[in-house]
């Protein structure tokens, strides 16, 4: 693409963001649910709005927005924010990994798919979408006990998932063996949390101090970009090390907590290209590959979500008006399922196909249909602290 072609892309693709944006304060429909509808036609109707050379950056511009993501949600898991509402993160997020192992692989095995099929599949469908939930917590407005949970779950659902995922693949007979596996997923975390610690801890000591206010948001933007370069160089996952990052600063840093305010002043034109190439790149015509199967693992992931959010609210001990809407909340599913769906493809290559229709087709409807109902239960909660 010329240097003119990718200015007015560019130029197009910011006025979108800005038009779903109003759309969304008009109709209370999530932008994000409007960006990825207008990439969705943009990206499959031939219109050229959208070019196929500029949509191959979709995963570079991915990274970028998913690591300020995974930085925003570490600053929510403050000592503060852990100590009121770290039982119900803990509880919720775990809850909802367990019955999601559960119901999907049971469901699934029931109707005829071979068990180690089920229980990939099952895997992949405890990520959610971290990027969607942020924006749409953002855009509500509303600051309470049920949002500060839902950033806390948000934050470290798909720690757990990825993990559970690590140990699918084995338990679905990875040729590698235990050994294999383990070391991969350890250095995937392990090595994610060391570079976070190392990154945040001087970051929060050092940020801030050369001129206050000025300075911060160049350094807000250099961080992030570390972050997400460094673990890719050293093949470590990019949202823990963000998240760590996050957490690390927002528990170190007494003197400011500007980084995170910068970050979301910053945040949204990369948000406006990642959801709007999210759409594009979304592949409809899986849909007819997965059959009836994919419509029951539709079902299954949505009850799953539910049962396990409300189980996991309650032994939390969350009140019961806002244990019913934790699940509706954290149905949204996106890049995360996408990348697990990829690995595991490249691991059993006979259930390849099968894979990707599946998580495809739960990507495009659950990144669809999740942000409005994660609205919708934020609200039902919003007049409670």
């Amino acid at each position: 693409m010329n240097v003119s072609g990718l200015l007015i892309t560019l130029g197009v693709l910011f006025l979108a963001g800005l038009v779903a944006d109003q759309l969304g304060r008009a109709t209370h429909l999530p932008r994000v649910t409007a960006l990825l509808f207008l990439g969705l036609i943009a990206g499959n109707a031939d219109t050229g709005v959208i070019p196929r050379d500029f949509a191959m950056w979709f995963d570079e511009i991915s990274i970028v927005a998913l690591t300020m993501v995974a930085f925003l949600l570490g600053g929510s898991l403050t000592r503060q924010n852990l100590v009121r509402h770290g039982r119900a993160i803990l509880a919720i997020s775990i809850s909802i990994v367990v019955v999601t192992i559960i119901i999907v692989t049971g469901g699934l095995t029931a109707i005829g798919l071979p068990p180690g099929l089920a229980l990939v599949l099952a895997a992949i469908a405890t990520a959610t979408a971290p990027a969607a939930m942020t924006d749409v917590i953002q855009q509500s407005g509303v600051s309470n006990g049920f949002t500060e949970t839902l950033k806390g779950v948000v934050a470290i659902d798909d720690v757990w998932g990825l993990m559970v995922f690590s140990i699918a693949l084995v338990l679905a007979g990875h040729t590698d063996g235990w050994v294999s596996v383990t070391t991969t997923a350890l250095w995937d975390f392990g090595g994610a949390i060391l570079l976070g610690v190392v990154l945040g801890v001087p970051s929060a000591y050092l940020t801030g101090r050369l001129k206050p206010g000025e300075p911060m948001q160049a350094e807000a933007i250099g961080i992030v970009f570390l972050t997400a370069g460094f673990a890719l160089w050293l093949e470590v996952s990019f949202l823990v090390a963000g998240m760590v990052v996050g957490a690390t600063i927002g528990n170190l840093a007494r003197h400011h907590d500007r980084a995170f305010h910068e970050i979301e002043h910053i945040q949204w034109p990369f948000m406006i290209l990642f959801f709007l190439l999210a759409g594009a790149t979304l592949d409809i015509e899986s849909f007819g590959l997965m059959g009836w199967a994919g419509v029951l693992f539709l079902i299954l992931r949505t009850m799953a979500r539910l049962i396990g959010g409300y189980c996991g609210a309650r032994l939390g001990g969350l009140p019961v008006r806002h244990a019913y809407w934790y699940g509706p909340a954290l149905l949204p599913q996106a890049g995360v399922a996408v990348g697990m769906a990829l690995v595991a493809g490249e691991q059993f290559p006979h259930w390849a196909a099968s894979i990707m229709a599946f998580t495809l087709a739960s990507t495009v409807v659950f990144e669809v249909l999740g942000p409005p109902l994660t609205l919708f239960s934020i609200r039902r909660t919003a007049d409670t602290k």
